[in-house]
């Protein structure tokens, strides 16, 4: 398969391209300023130049979402942009170009998180957008054409993120593996319009 993972050079980006490089797809490596092609997912046009340079793929994965991290008392209209033009517009531009170019019978996998429904101090902004995406997954699985499916993945706090650890007490870290799979359910299973929890 040719899979397009947006974000890879993040935790979540890294860690699925060595897996699935493992397994002899063709892997596209898509970030910001690295890769094997830049694409900032705020711009809809670096969006489309990204899959004009790319061409037809069979699967996107996103791991890519910035949002505004930070106390309640600085959030305005301009630091929650941040969440809504990076992780819910960014996520969902790369779905409505991106259909143009997937393959029939492909899949869009978004990222979205626990913090939908159990949200913590300071993350107002993502789990305002996770609960965007989280939406817009379910309403696009019914009228994506050409059997092509969409689904988030929907993870904790992960393991190898410790330095998120302090901001999510009680909660058990996603492992890796976890996570693994749950990517892997998105990618290679039937399901469509589902948010995966690992």
């Amino acid at each position: 398969m040719k899979i397009i993972i947006v974000g890879a050079s993040g935790t979540m980006g890294q860690f699925l391209t060595s897996i699935l490089q493992k397994e002899n797809h063709e892997i596209i490596r898509a970030n910001r300023s690295s890769g094997d092609v830049k694409v900032d997912i705020t711009s809809p046009a670096s969006i489309k130049n990204m899959f004009l340079e790319t061409g037809a793929f069979d699967a996107l994965v996103s791991t890519a979402g910035p949002t505004f991290v930070g106390s309640w008392k600085n959030l305005t209209d301009q630091t929650f942009r941040s969440g809504i033009e990076g992780k819910m517009m960014g996520q969902i531009n790369l779905v409505l170009i991106g259909q143009h170019y997937i393959r029939p019978k492909g899949s869009f996998t978004l990222i979205t998180g626990a913090l939908t429904h159990e949200p913590q101090r300071n993350f107002a902004n993502a789990s305002a957008a996770n609960g965007a995406v989280e939406g817009f997954v379910r309403a696009a699985s019914i009228e994506l054409e050409n059997s092509v499916r969409i689904n988030a993945v929907s993870p904790t706090v992960i393991e190898d993120s410790p330095q998120y650890f302090p901001y999510f007490p009680g909660e058990t870290p996603t492992t890796m593996k976890q996570l693994e799979y749950a990517f892997r359910k998105s990618l290679f299973g039937a399901v469509t319009g589902q948010i995966i929890k690992p």
